[in-house]
């Protein structure tokens, strides 16, 4: 069994509204087992004995089933998250920026989005699948980047949680 950390995109703000334990449900439901959720954005620890693919797939249709909403998720073992705030190429804690990892499912987004041009006190660069962002606070949804990554476009393929929810989720 992996443990898989599976983040839904888009909950709990922007109208799509679930309680964390209806989610435990759905997923535990559809299989899964250690089921947890962390904060109320849609952060869920799991195991499961099939690849991360698999899981993402399982989870949208359960999710999508369950509460009717385009259910987005993506999915890392747990290893790998821990490497990937690890490497976090900024000062993790910089007074008055929040630090961002946005995962990335999609090389070619990834690629689109490492592309773009970051606002004058924004900075960006390109991970193992997720792009690292620091930007002001206030401006996060306002900034170029924030912008850029709000776009339909990337509702599929993207998710972003700052480095202190990634602790959070890991230190469970």
């Amino acid at each position: 069994m992996t443990r898989y950390v599976a983040f839904l995109r888009g909950v709990n703000v922007g109208g799509v509204n679930l309680k964390m334990a209806d989610v435990a449900r759905v997923f535990t439901d559809a299989g899964f087992t250690g089921v947890a959720t962390v904060l109320a954005s849609g952060n869920v620890l799991l195991e499961s004995g099939t690849d991360a693919a698999d899981v993402r797939a399982t989870a949208e249709r359960a999710l999508r089933e369950a509460f009717g909403y385009d259910a987005w998720v993506l999915v890392y073992d747990v290893e790998s998250l821990a490497a990937i705030s690890a490497a976090y190429p900024f000062a993790r804690e910089v007074e008055g920026s929040h630090s961002y990892v946005t995962f990335v499912a999609d090389p070619a987004v990834l690629d689109e989005l490492a592309a773009q041009t970051a606002g004058p006190d924004e900075r960006i660069a390109p991970g193992d699948g997720v792009l690292y962002w620091q930007v002001p606070r206030g401006s996060t949804l306002d900034s170029p980047i924030g912008k850029t990554m709000g776009k339909r476009a990337y509702k599929s393929s993207t998710t972003t949680r700052n480095l202190r929810t990634l602790a959070k989720v890991l230190a469970r």
